[in-house]
Protein backbone atom coordinates (compact mmCIF):
# COMPACT_ATOMS: atom_id res chain seq x y z
CA UNK A 1 0.00 0.00 0.00
CA UNK A 2 1.20 3.58 -1.03
CA UNK A 3 2.59 6.44 1.73
CA UNK A 4 -0.13 8.25 2.79
CA UNK A 5 -0.38 12.21 3.78
CA UNK A 6 -1.18 13.02 7.26
CA UNK A 7 -4.16 15.91 6.93
CA UNK A 8 -4.81 17.98 10.14
CA UNK A 9 -8.48 17.21 11.50
CA UNK A 10 -10.97 20.07 10.84
CA UNK A 11 -12.63 21.36 14.28
CA UNK A 12 -15.80 19.96 14.77
CA UNK A 13 -17.44 22.88 16.20
CA UNK A 14 -20.06 23.42 18.76
CA UNK A 15 -22.77 25.30 18.03
CA UNK A 16 -25.91 24.48 15.87
CA UNK A 17 -26.32 23.30 12.48
CA UNK A 18 -27.77 26.72 10.38
CA UNK A 19 -30.98 26.24 8.68
CA UNK A 20 -30.31 29.16 6.50
CA UNK A 21 -28.44 31.23 4.40
CA UNK A 22 -28.63 34.41 6.41
CA UNK A 23 -27.48 32.39 9.85
CA UNK A 24 -24.86 30.57 8.07
CA UNK A 25 -23.24 33.96 7.53
CA UNK A 26 -23.54 35.27 10.51
CA UNK A 27 -20.36 36.93 11.87
CA UNK A 28 -20.98 35.59 15.52
CA UNK A 29 -21.61 31.81 14.04
CA UNK A 30 -18.75 31.86 12.46
CA UNK A 31 -16.90 33.52 14.83
CA UNK A 32 -17.33 30.19 16.62
CA UNK A 33 -17.09 28.04 13.45
CA UNK A 34 -13.82 29.46 12.61
CA UNK A 35 -12.46 30.04 16.14
CA UNK A 36 -11.92 33.53 15.43
CA UNK A 37 -13.26 36.92 15.93
CA UNK A 38 -15.05 37.89 12.52
CA UNK A 39 -15.79 41.71 11.94
CA UNK A 40 -17.27 41.46 8.88
CA UNK A 41 -18.79 38.99 5.83
CA UNK A 42 -19.35 39.19 2.11
CA UNK A 43 -20.81 36.22 -0.16
CA UNK A 44 -18.81 35.95 -2.92
CA UNK A 45 -21.51 33.82 -4.57
CA UNK A 46 -24.35 30.94 -3.80
CA UNK A 47 -25.12 27.74 -5.67
CA UNK A 48 -28.35 25.96 -5.23
CA UNK A 49 -28.93 22.40 -6.08
CA UNK A 50 -29.83 20.03 -3.73
CA UNK A 51 -27.19 21.18 -1.44
CA UNK A 52 -26.45 24.94 -1.07
CA UNK A 53 -22.66 26.22 -2.12
CA UNK A 54 -21.63 28.97 -0.54
CA UNK A 55 -18.52 31.20 -1.33
CA UNK A 56 -18.02 33.81 1.20
CA UNK A 57 -14.99 36.43 2.35
CA UNK A 58 -14.76 37.01 5.85
CA UNK A 59 -12.45 39.86 7.43
CA UNK A 60 -11.29 39.28 11.23
CA UNK A 61 -10.99 41.98 13.58
CA UNK A 62 -7.12 41.60 13.46
CA UNK A 63 -7.40 42.99 9.96
CA UNK A 64 -6.80 39.56 8.12
CA UNK A 65 -8.91 37.70 5.53
CA UNK A 66 -10.01 34.74 4.68
CA UNK A 67 -11.77 33.22 1.50
CA UNK A 68 -13.84 29.96 2.59
CA UNK A 69 -17.05 27.78 1.07
CA UNK A 70 -19.78 26.73 3.18
CA UNK A 71 -21.46 23.41 1.59
CA UNK A 72 -25.19 22.82 3.33
CA UNK A 73 -28.84 22.16 3.05
CA UNK A 74 -29.68 26.15 3.42
CA UNK A 75 -33.15 27.39 2.78
CA UNK A 76 -34.73 24.43 1.97
CA UNK A 77 -37.96 22.87 2.51
CA UNK A 78 -39.40 19.43 4.57
CA UNK A 79 -38.69 16.86 2.06
CA UNK A 80 -35.15 18.70 1.17
CA UNK A 81 -34.00 18.49 4.42
CA UNK A 82 -34.55 15.15 4.31
CA UNK A 83 -31.26 14.62 2.41
CA UNK A 84 -29.32 15.67 5.67
CA UNK A 85 -27.58 12.36 5.96
CA UNK A 86 -25.78 13.00 2.96
CA UNK A 87 -24.40 16.06 4.38
CA UNK A 88 -23.57 14.24 8.12
CA UNK A 89 -21.81 11.72 5.36
CA UNK A 90 -19.64 14.15 3.44
CA UNK A 91 -18.97 16.09 6.86
CA UNK A 92 -17.23 12.48 8.71
CA UNK A 93 -15.44 12.08 5.30
CA UNK A 94 -13.46 14.89 6.05
CA UNK A 95 -13.28 14.77 9.22
CA UNK A 96 -12.67 11.02 9.78
CA UNK A 97 -11.83 9.98 6.21
CA UNK A 98 -9.96 12.47 4.45
CA UNK A 99 -7.39 12.66 7.21
CA UNK A 100 -6.18 9.10 6.24
CA UNK A 101 -6.11 9.31 2.09
CA UNK A 102 -3.76 10.55 0.17
CA UNK A 103 -5.90 12.06 -2.43
CA UNK A 104 -6.33 15.29 -3.18
CA UNK A 105 -9.45 17.18 -2.00
CA UNK A 106 -10.34 20.65 -0.51
CA UNK A 107 -8.86 21.74 2.83
CA UNK A 108 -11.79 21.55 5.46
CA UNK A 109 -11.37 24.21 8.24
CA UNK A 110 -14.48 22.87 9.94
CA UNK A 111 -17.41 20.48 10.34
CA UNK A 112 -20.75 21.20 12.40
CA UNK A 113 -23.03 18.16 13.11
CA UNK A 114 -26.20 17.75 14.53
CA UNK A 115 -26.61 13.72 14.62
CA UNK A 116 -29.60 13.90 16.18
CA UNK A 117 -31.31 15.72 13.39
CA UNK A 118 -29.16 14.56 11.02
CA UNK A 119 -27.80 18.03 9.85
CA UNK A 120 -24.64 19.17 8.90
CA UNK A 121 -22.07 21.60 7.16
CA UNK A 122 -18.82 21.58 5.91
CA UNK A 123 -16.57 24.97 6.17
CA UNK A 124 -13.47 24.31 3.44
CA UNK A 125 -10.95 27.11 2.06
CA UNK A 126 -12.18 28.59 -1.06
CA UNK A 127 -10.99 26.16 -4.26
CA UNK A 128 -11.50 28.97 -6.59
CA UNK A 129 -9.48 31.83 -4.43
CA UNK A 130 -6.55 29.52 -4.37
CA UNK A 131 -7.02 28.69 -8.41
CA UNK A 132 -8.61 25.77 -8.90
CA UNK A 133 -11.04 25.64 -11.61
CA UNK A 134 -14.07 23.14 -11.55
CA UNK A 135 -14.51 20.71 -14.58
CA UNK A 136 -17.97 19.99 -16.58
CA UNK A 137 -19.06 17.75 -18.39
CA UNK A 138 -19.76 20.82 -21.18
CA UNK A 139 -16.43 21.52 -21.60
CA UNK A 140 -13.36 19.18 -23.01
CA UNK A 141 -12.04 16.60 -20.89
CA UNK A 142 -9.02 14.41 -22.77
CA UNK A 143 -7.89 10.65 -21.50
CA UNK A 144 -4.65 11.91 -20.60
CA UNK A 145 -7.23 13.90 -17.67
CA UNK A 146 -9.29 10.87 -17.05
CA UNK A 147 -5.70 8.88 -16.15
CA UNK A 148 -4.65 11.82 -13.70
CA UNK A 149 -8.59 12.09 -12.15
CA UNK A 150 -8.27 7.87 -12.04
CA UNK A 151 -4.90 8.08 -10.18
CA UNK A 152 -7.22 10.30 -7.15
CA UNK A 153 -9.62 7.44 -7.35
CA UNK A 154 -6.86 4.91 -7.13
CA UNK A 155 -5.55 6.50 -4.72
CA UNK A 156 -8.93 6.49 -2.25
CA UNK A 157 -9.64 3.31 -3.27
CA UNK A 158 -6.42 1.99 -2.20
CA UNK A 159 -7.32 3.43 1.38
CA UNK A 160 -10.23 0.32 1.22
CA UNK A 161 -8.68 -1.00 4.60
CA UNK A 162 -10.23 1.76 6.61
CA UNK A 163 -13.92 -0.19 5.57
CA UNK A 164 -13.37 -2.40 8.86
CA UNK A 165 -13.01 0.69 11.45
CA UNK A 166 -15.95 2.96 10.30
CA UNK A 167 -19.18 0.75 9.70
CA UNK A 168 -20.54 3.95 8.98
CA UNK A 169 -19.91 4.11 5.37
CA UNK A 170 -22.70 1.75 3.86
CA UNK A 171 -23.24 -0.01 0.43
CA UNK A 172 -25.23 3.09 -1.03
CA UNK A 173 -26.05 0.82 -3.97
CA UNK A 174 -28.23 -1.76 -2.50
CA UNK A 175 -30.23 1.15 -0.55
CA UNK A 176 -30.68 3.10 -3.91
CA UNK A 177 -31.84 -0.43 -5.41
CA UNK A 178 -34.77 -1.10 -2.49
CA UNK A 179 -35.43 2.93 -2.38
CA UNK A 180 -39.13 3.69 -3.24
CA UNK A 181 -39.49 7.13 -3.66
CA UNK A 182 -38.29 7.34 -7.38
CA UNK A 183 -41.48 5.05 -8.66
CA UNK A 184 -41.11 3.12 -12.21
CA UNK A 185 -43.59 5.67 -13.11
CA UNK A 186 -41.86 8.47 -12.19
CA UNK A 187 -38.35 7.00 -14.09
CA UNK A 188 -40.37 6.41 -17.01
CA UNK A 189 -41.33 10.09 -17.49
CA UNK A 190 -37.77 11.23 -16.87
CA UNK A 191 -36.59 8.67 -19.43
CA UNK A 192 -39.21 9.92 -21.94
CA UNK A 193 -38.10 13.34 -21.97
CA UNK A 194 -35.41 15.09 -23.86
CA UNK A 195 -32.60 13.50 -21.39
CA UNK A 196 -33.45 10.25 -22.92
CA UNK A 197 -33.56 11.68 -27.19
CA UNK A 198 -31.10 9.46 -28.69
CA UNK A 199 -30.74 6.49 -26.62
CA UNK A 200 -31.96 3.19 -27.48
CA UNK A 201 -35.62 2.30 -26.70
CA UNK A 202 -34.57 -0.55 -24.46
CA UNK A 203 -32.30 1.72 -22.45
CA UNK A 204 -34.59 4.22 -21.92
CA UNK A 205 -37.26 1.46 -20.31
CA UNK A 206 -37.66 2.16 -16.30
CA UNK A 207 -38.78 -1.35 -15.51
CA UNK A 208 -35.46 -2.73 -17.31
CA UNK A 209 -33.42 -0.24 -15.80
CA UNK A 210 -34.69 -0.97 -12.20
CA UNK A 211 -34.00 -4.69 -12.61
CA UNK A 212 -30.42 -4.12 -13.87
CA UNK A 213 -29.87 -2.08 -10.89
CA UNK A 214 -30.65 -4.63 -8.32
CA UNK A 215 -29.40 -7.52 -10.38
CA UNK A 216 -25.92 -4.93 -10.25
CA UNK A 217 -26.90 -4.84 -6.22
CA UNK A 218 -26.66 -8.27 -5.31
CA UNK A 219 -23.56 -8.96 -7.39
CA UNK A 220 -21.31 -6.29 -6.16
CA UNK A 221 -22.07 -7.17 -2.65
CA UNK A 222 -20.48 -10.49 -3.37
CA UNK A 223 -17.34 -8.70 -4.01
CA UNK A 224 -14.24 -7.23 -2.41
CA UNK A 225 -15.49 -4.43 -0.87
CA UNK A 226 -13.49 -1.05 -1.55
CA UNK A 227 -13.87 3.08 -0.13
CA UNK A 228 -16.03 4.67 -3.19
CA UNK A 229 -16.18 8.01 -4.01
CA UNK A 230 -19.90 7.05 -5.39
CA UNK A 231 -20.45 10.13 -7.89
CA UNK A 232 -16.76 10.74 -9.67
CA UNK A 233 -18.50 12.36 -12.53
CA UNK A 234 -16.32 15.77 -14.42
CA UNK A 235 -19.00 18.43 -12.04
CA UNK A 236 -16.77 16.92 -8.91
CA UNK A 237 -13.38 16.80 -10.68
CA UNK A 238 -11.56 19.63 -9.83
CA UNK A 239 -7.61 21.09 -11.83
CA UNK A 240 -4.96 22.73 -9.61
CA UNK A 241 -1.55 23.58 -9.92
CA UNK A 242 -1.37 20.96 -13.24
CA UNK A 243 -2.93 18.24 -11.16
CA UNK A 244 -6.76 17.16 -10.03
CA UNK A 245 -9.00 16.53 -7.07
CA UNK A 246 -12.02 15.26 -6.26
CA UNK A 247 -15.03 16.89 -4.18
CA UNK A 248 -18.68 16.32 -3.28
CA UNK A 249 -18.81 12.94 -0.82
CA UNK A 250 -22.25 13.02 -0.45
CA UNK A 251 -22.37 9.65 -1.76
CA UNK A 252 -19.48 7.96 -0.08
CA UNK A 253 -19.92 4.19 -0.04
CA UNK A 254 -18.40 0.67 0.34
CA UNK A 255 -18.97 -1.14 -3.14
CA UNK A 256 -17.20 -2.37 -5.73
CA UNK A 257 -13.96 -0.68 -7.71
CA UNK A 258 -15.62 -0.47 -10.94
CA UNK A 259 -18.72 1.37 -9.66
CA UNK A 260 -16.24 4.51 -9.62
CA UNK A 261 -14.60 3.44 -12.58
CA UNK A 262 -16.87 2.78 -14.99
CA UNK A 263 -18.89 6.10 -14.11
CA UNK A 264 -16.20 8.35 -14.61
CA UNK A 265 -14.36 7.26 -17.74
CA UNK A 266 -18.15 7.25 -19.21
CA UNK A 267 -18.98 10.40 -17.63
CA UNK A 268 -16.19 12.69 -18.35
CA UNK A 269 -15.41 11.42 -22.00
CA UNK A 270 -17.38 11.37 -25.13
CA UNK A 271 -18.93 8.20 -25.94
CA UNK A 272 -16.72 8.14 -28.99
CA UNK A 273 -13.51 8.96 -27.16
CA UNK A 274 -14.81 6.46 -24.06
CA UNK A 275 -15.27 3.54 -26.65
CA UNK A 276 -12.17 4.12 -28.38
CA UNK A 277 -10.10 4.18 -24.55
CA UNK A 278 -12.04 2.85 -21.77
CA UNK A 279 -9.63 -0.74 -22.41
CA UNK A 280 -6.58 1.20 -21.96
CA UNK A 281 -8.12 3.58 -19.46
CA UNK A 282 -8.80 0.26 -17.42
CA UNK A 283 -5.76 -1.63 -17.70
CA UNK A 284 -3.75 1.89 -16.37
CA UNK A 285 -6.51 1.97 -13.02
CA UNK A 286 -5.75 -1.57 -12.59
CA UNK A 287 -2.09 -1.23 -13.14
CA UNK A 288 -2.29 1.62 -10.50
CA UNK A 289 -4.02 -0.26 -7.95
CA UNK A 290 -1.42 -3.30 -8.30
CA UNK A 291 1.06 -0.49 -7.05
CA UNK A 292 -0.63 0.32 -4.20
CA UNK A 293 -0.25 -2.97 -3.56
CA UNK A 294 -3.79 -3.95 -3.91
CA UNK A 295 -4.99 -7.31 -5.65
CA UNK A 296 -6.96 -7.14 -8.73
CA UNK A 297 -9.04 -9.17 -10.99
CA UNK A 298 -7.63 -9.89 -14.11
CA UNK A 299 -8.14 -7.94 -17.11
CA UNK A 300 -11.10 -9.81 -18.73
CA UNK A 301 -12.77 -10.17 -15.34
CA UNK A 302 -11.98 -6.56 -14.91
CA UNK A 303 -13.50 -5.65 -17.71
CA UNK A 304 -16.69 -8.00 -17.62
CA UNK A 305 -17.27 -5.75 -14.06
CA UNK A 306 -16.88 -2.75 -15.83
CA UNK A 307 -19.57 -3.28 -18.17
CA UNK A 308 -21.92 -4.45 -15.69
CA UNK A 309 -21.44 -1.32 -13.94
CA UNK A 310 -22.02 1.33 -16.21
CA UNK A 311 -25.76 1.03 -14.72
CA UNK A 312 -24.65 2.73 -11.76
CA UNK A 313 -23.99 5.90 -12.98
CA UNK A 314 -27.40 5.40 -15.67
CA UNK A 315 -29.46 5.31 -12.85
CA UNK A 316 -28.11 7.99 -10.87
CA UNK A 317 -28.16 10.45 -13.64
CA UNK A 318 -31.48 9.09 -14.89
CA UNK A 319 -33.07 10.26 -11.67
CA UNK A 320 -31.48 13.49 -11.54
CA UNK A 321 -33.51 16.58 -11.54
CA UNK A 322 -31.79 19.54 -9.78
CA UNK A 323 -29.04 20.00 -11.73
CA UNK A 324 -29.09 22.18 -15.11
CA UNK A 325 -30.70 20.31 -17.83
CA UNK A 326 -28.08 20.81 -20.36
CA UNK A 327 -26.16 18.97 -18.01
CA UNK A 328 -28.57 16.37 -16.80
CA UNK A 329 -29.13 15.66 -20.84
CA UNK A 330 -25.54 15.16 -21.61
CA UNK A 331 -24.54 12.64 -18.63
CA UNK A 332 -27.55 10.83 -19.56
CA UNK A 333 -26.63 10.30 -22.84
CA UNK A 334 -22.87 9.77 -22.18
CA UNK A 335 -23.73 7.05 -20.04
CA UNK A 336 -26.94 5.50 -21.63
CA UNK A 337 -24.64 5.20 -24.32
CA UNK A 338 -21.89 3.54 -22.33
CA UNK A 339 -24.96 0.80 -21.34
CA UNK A 340 -26.03 0.18 -24.93
CA UNK A 341 -22.35 -0.60 -26.33
CA UNK A 342 -21.51 -3.27 -23.39
CA UNK A 343 -24.61 -4.42 -23.10
CA UNK A 344 -25.12 -3.83 -19.61
CA UNK A 345 -28.85 -5.01 -19.18
CA UNK A 346 -28.03 -8.48 -20.74
CA UNK A 347 -24.96 -8.58 -18.77
CA UNK A 348 -26.85 -8.20 -15.53
CA UNK A 349 -29.72 -10.99 -16.67
CA UNK A 350 -27.27 -13.52 -17.43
Amino acid sequence: MSEVLTREVPRLAATEVPKTLIEAQDPAWLTIVLARRVKGVETVEVIRTVATKVRFAVEFEDGERGAYCLKGLLDVDEATARGGPTCVLESDFYGRIAPLVDCTVPECIATVIDRERQQAVTVMRDLIGQGAVFCSALESFTPDDAVLSLGQIARLHARSDVLAQFDWIRPRLSQLAEMTYITPETLQELLDGPRGDGLPSQVRDATRLVAALKSLAARDARRPQFLVHGDAHAGNVFRRNGGMGLIDWQLLQRGGWALDVAYHINAVLPPEVAEAEERRLLGEYLKMMRGHGLAMPDEEEAWLQYREAAIYGYYLWSITRRVDPPIIVEFVDRLGKAVARHGSHGLLQA
